[in-house]
């Protein structure tokens, strides 16, 4: 798989962009602030509708304009898709697949398969447990696109029902009987709907294991030896004893009926796969807090080397965007990473200076400057 064609219209500093993409590397260069990383943060957000680097889409709309439009034509065993993104503030974004309207912009998910290395990675080994979540429930979503189904299920579900515990704190619902017949019903649909959100994160981690054991020796061979696991909040998650959906859901049933006077309390939802977390292991100590920067560097880039591998052996390798990642590696881990994707299909890399690529590694290159328009006005342009 790869990217032949990529336009954007208003898409963060790009008032437009039009670029002819072609198989094997191909590096962005140009100073920092001039749109390199808009345009690998575009192809990302075809492959899984969220960006790298914000959690909502109102900063991907250049300033004054009132929608971004992405389009891009991909190649998949020599057949061509073209997809179209227009992404609106306040209101559901719309796709289209090969010129025809589709119902929902998830309908997308699938037509590029992407695996993005970005500085903001270093945050799922650092970062809040929402971060490793959101890493385990992408990959799932490209792996099986009927994943993005049940994770607006499951988030649909979960906002009402916090909605209704936290109308239900300090004693309110003893005086409203309705609530916790209320509160059963949506106890049913968050148990069913974390239970197939589960079943597919721990699936998942099952293939993951053994590629990030290999990727983390690989960029870092001196070094205490990689792990990942999962870890709940209901133990029988966690210990493993409840793996099938059925299972899960009868576990997660039975964690909210022992914790429902806590959660009625705090009017807070204590239970769910919004409260698990990735758990990732150097040895016998956890990552975030004992690993040192270089470890940390290590795990993260091992984290995305094996989601790369994993959608590799689903049959249709995935377009590899490295942003700016070489400058943040030491010598040894920068030629380590380049002879793991030595032979991507397609590479997209974006850097400062050409200084941060390494020197085996022949790419066409792509300067990104700023210019002045006919308008008089700067702008951002590819030559």
């Amino acid at each position: 798989m790869y990217v032949r064609h990529l336009t954007l219209t208003d898409f963060r500093s790009w008032p437009s962009a039009d670029l002819e993409l072609s198989p094997g590397r191909t590096v962005f260069v140009g100073s920092n602030g001039f749109g390199k990383t808009n345009l690998v943060e575009a192809l990302w957000y075809c492959a899984s509708l969220s960006s790298h680097r914000v959690a909502t889409d109102a900063p991907l709309i250049r300033s004054g304009a009132a929608r971004g439009i992405i389009s891009v034509i991909v190649v998949n065993e020599g057949r061509e898709l073209a997809v179209d993104l227009e992404v609106v503030t306040g209101r559901a974004n719309k796709a289209r697949l090969n010129r025809s309207p589709v119902r929902s912009a998830r309908e997308v998910i699938g037509a590029l398969r992407a695996v993005m290395f970005a500085p903001e990675d270093l945050a799922l080994v650092r970062g809040e447990p929402g971060e490793r979540r959101r890493y385990l429930d992408d990959l799932a979503t490209q792996r099986r696109p009927r994943i993005a189904g049940v994770r607006a299920d499951y988030d649909k579900v979960l906002k009402q029902r916090t909605a209704l515990l936290k109308s239900a704190t300090g004693g309110r619902w003893r005086q409203d009987p309705s609530v916790i017949s209320t509160l059963e019903v949506w106890d049913d649909q968050l148990a069913q709907h974390g239970a197939e959100l589960v079943a597919a994160r721990l699936e998942l981690i099952e293939i993951l294991a053994p590629e990030v054991v290999g990727a983390y020796h690989a960029l870092a061979p001196a070094s205490r030896p990689a792990a990942i696991g999962y870890r709940s909040a209901v133990a029988a998650i966690t210990e493993g004893s409840a793996v099938a959906v059925p299972e899960i859901k009868g576990a997660l049933h039975e964690e909210l009926d022992r914790r429902r006077a806590a959660e009625l309390e705090r009017g807070l939802c204590l239970v769910g796969p919004h409260r698990d977390d990735l758990e990732l292991r150097l040895g016998d100590q956890p990552a975030k807090g004992f690993a040192s920067h270089g470890e940390s560097w290590s795990m993260a880039l091992s984290l995305k080397l094996a989601a790369y591998r994993v959608l590799c052996e689903d049959g249709s390798e995935p377009v590899l965007l490295l942003d700016d990642v070489f400058a943040e590696l030491d010598t040894a881990r920068r030629r380590a990473l380049a002879d793991a994707v030595a032979d991507a299909e397609q590479v997209l890399v974006t850097a400062a200076v050409g200084d941060d690529i390494p020197d085996n590694w022949e790419a066409r290159r792509v300067c990104v400057e700023l210019r002045d328009t006919d308008e008089g006005r700067a702008s951002v342009m590819i030559t």
